[in-house]
């Protein structure tokens, strides 16, 4: 698939990215084991005052992953139309997290895990946010460093 549209300026880029943050429901996450052993899932989103929010079963590999160091990136979007993320994870008992936050995951997703007990939240702040389409729009495709939006 080759997209047939005009390179996007770093403005555009920062809210096609938003737009996609918004809407859509399922991110790649890839994560790695304290021995280096490389994880990649699907997991359910919502963009929730300027994270990502997520949930998983506490005992699954990725939330074992990130529980010490919290280091995580994520990838919306197919290999011509990319939004990755780079960003730390904490992990949240359903009970801690805010009732707006959980509202909004369950009326988005269509399912509340807050009061299963098995299940945890995931909040991953970004740190990094690179987007791109195809080789055109390599250049400045650096649209967040260290937490702050550079456009």
């Amino acid at each position: 698939m080759i997209i047939d549209e005009p390179v996007r300026d770093r403005e555009q880029r920062k809210r096609d990215a938003l737009r996609r943050l918004e809407n859509d429901e399922d991110v790649w996450v890839a994560t790695a084991s304290a021995a280096g052993e490389p994880l990649l899932v699907p997991l359910s989103f919502v963009w929730d005052d300027g994270t990502l929010l997520m949930s998983t079963r506490r005992a699954t590999p990725t939330a074992r992953n990130l529980t010490p160091r919290g280091r995580v990136r994520l990838s919306l979007g197919h290999t011509r139309d990319v939004v990755l993320v780079d960003g730390v994870a904490e992990a949240i008992e359903g009970r801690d997290l805010p009732g707006a936050s959980a509202d909004a995951f369950a009326a988005k997703l269509g399912w509340d895990p807050r009061d299963r007990e098995q299940w945890i939240y995931l909040r991953v702040m970004p740190r990094t946010v690179k987007a791109w389409r195809e080789v055109e729009e390599l250049p400045d495709r650096l649209l967040m460093r260290d937490g702050t939006w550079l456009v």
